[in-house]
Formats: structure tokens, C-alpha cells, sequence
């Protein structure tokens, strides 16, 4: 997947300008594709230089213009053709995993520390997550907004998001008990 098909998708919703893409991006997108807000100009530039996007200039008042972007007839062709090409695994990359698996070997007490601040991170984003899930819903239950929703897509990859970040949390829990655990025992030995 490239980050013009990120982007793309992150624009279904209507018109974004780069500042509410990246927020866009911040809060429900980086469960699954990360991007700093540059990257993110600059994708929106190529892809109005493709056609894939369109932009419009937003005159303001007391603040400097802005432009509002949307996708295309040419981007929504190029998300049906990224659509129905085969999906690649996703493959972990963690330098925390990394270190836990030198874990026998090394200082644990750092790993300790690194650990639970991953899992506070975890929980943080799992409340930001849920928030939006409530927000994208509305007053519908989950199985009515499933159903008959309009957008539901936003809605799954954020359930994804909260079962990934529940699964590190506790993981990194679990990790952590079973290293202190370990600590405790050699010391009384």
C-alpha cells in the first residue's frame, strides 16, 4: 500500500484540508498507516498533480486562505484498482519486541519502565479510539450503525485499531508481570 491510497481513503469523507487530514490521520488512520504532516502535503500535492485529487482555494478573513481537497472521479478508479489487487500480510517491525527478546540478557528493570509506558499509551489510545467509534455511530447501537450505517469503513479499521492497541496493552502487562516475577524469584534465591 502506498500513502496516495491512505490518503485517498482518508478523503471519502468529503473535502479535508492538510491540517484536517493530518488530524484525520492523528486520530483514526495511524491505526493502520502512520504519516507525519509533511509527508502528508506533500502526497496532496502529487496526487492533485495526478489528478487524483482536487483542490480549491478557501478564501478566509482573519486568517491566511486554505485549500480543500477532494477526490476525484481519476482517485476513486485508482482506489477501486488498489481495492481489488491481493492484500499483502502485514509484517511487525518493534524495536520494543526487540529488546524483549534479548530480555534474558539484559537489564529488565528498563524494559520494565518501557513496557508499561507502551501499555499506558496503549489505554490512552484505546480511550481515544472508543470516543471516536461513539462519535461515528451517533445515538445508534453498534449492530444498527453496522447495518445500516452509511460510512462503516472508518468505522471497522477503528475497531481494529481498538483490538490491536487492547492486545499491546495487555501483552505488555502480562510481560511485564512475568519479568518482575522472574526478578522477584532470582532475588530470593
Amino acid at each position: 500500500m502506498a500513502l496516495k491510497h491512505a490518503v485517498l481513503a482518508a478523503l471519502l469523507d468529503g473535502e479535508l484540508s492538510g491540517y484536517q487530514l493530518a488530524k484525520a490521520f492523528d486520530v483514526g488512520v495511524a491505526n493502520f498507516w502512520y504519516a507525519q504532516p509533511q509527508q502528508l502535503y506533500a502526497e496532496l500535492t502529487r496526487l492533485e498533480q495526478q489528478g487524483l485529487v482536487e483542490g480549491r482555494e478557501v478564501v478566509q478573513e482573519s486568517r491566511p486562505n486554505k485549500r480543500l481537497f477532494h477526490v476525484t472521479d481519476a482517485g476513486l478508479a485508482e482506489l477501486e484498482t488498489f481495492t481489488a489487487a491481493s492484500a499483502k500480510p502485514a509484517f511487525v517491525r518493534d524495536d520494543l519486541m526487540v529488546k524483549v527478546q534479548a530480555a534474558d540478557r539484559v537489564d529488565t528493570a528498563v524494559l520494565v519502565e518501557q513496557l508499561t509506558e507502551r501499555a499506558e499509551i496503549a489505554r490512552a489510545r484505546i480511550e481515544l479510539f472508543e470516543a471516536l467509534l461513539r462519535r461515528l455511530r451517533g445515538e445508534r447501537d453498534e449492530e444498527d450503525f453496522l447495518r445500516h450505517g452509511e460510512r462503516i469503513g472508518p468505522y471497522l479499521t477503528c475497531l481494529r485499531g481498538v483490538a490491536f492497541e487492547q492486545e499491546n496493552r495487555d501483552w505488555c502487562l502480562r510481560t511485564v508481570a512475568v519479568l518482575e516475577g522472574r526478578r522477584h524469584s532470582r532475588a530470593q534465591h
